[in-house]
């Protein structure tokens, strides 16, 4: 779970709080009030540090009046997948911007080893999505991207004492899901 930083603005300027009233009521023993009008700048600024928790997305919502899923996205991300970012970036690019239900068969019936991953980071920003109690038939992917991870380095070795480097890559693959806004009168 994180903050969309620029709904969390929007959401600010039209309750009419300021970063300062906001960090008063998330402020906590183990969080400060300046520690957390920091925090509160930098989810309305993108970055997420530190950690946006659960019930600090709940006591957020509640000062603003609004549910918490309108100001989160759902977030999920598999570290260190086997494989080179350039063929699973051609995954994340096919579902971004899908339903989560067409992202599914789409992964599914896919036979790119990295569909696997994929797949498997979408299934866990749905669950997270069910956790925080929103209509999964409103999901869709908001961001999927693939990072490079580290590179694993091995050796063949060849004639003459020589070595050759041989490079695995690994990368890390996120995905985000967020509630679909209907237009009025749409359905």
């Amino acid at each position: 779970m994180r903050i969309r930083g620029n709904t969390l603005t929007d959401t600010m300027a039209k309750a009419g709080l300021t970063a300062a009233k906001l960090a008063e009521a998330i402020a906590e023993p183990g969080l400060s009030a300046p520690d957390a009008e920091r925090a509160i700048k930098n989810w309305a600024a993108g970055s997420d540090h530190p950690r946006c928790k659960a019930k600090h997305i709940r006591k957020i919502a509640q000062v603003l009046g609004v549910e918490g899923k309108d100001i989160a996205k759902f977030t999920s991300e598999v570290r260190n997948h086997r494989g080179s970012t350039r063929k699973a970036r051609l995954l994340a690019d096919l579902i971004r911007g899908k339903d989560v239900d067409q992202a599914l068969n789409l992964l599914t019936f896919t036979t790119k080893k990295a569909a696997v991953n994929v797949k498997k980071a979408l299934a866990a920003a749905i669950a997270d999505a069910e956790q925080g109690e929103v209509d999964t038939t409103l999901l869709f992917v908001s961001e999927s991207r693939v990072n490079e991870g580290t590179v694993i380095k091995r050796f063949q070795p060849k004639d003459r004492g020589r070595a050759h480097a041989i490079l695995k890559q690994t990368s890390h693959i996120t995905v985000s899901v967020q509630e679909r806004t209907l237009k009025a009168g749409a359905r």
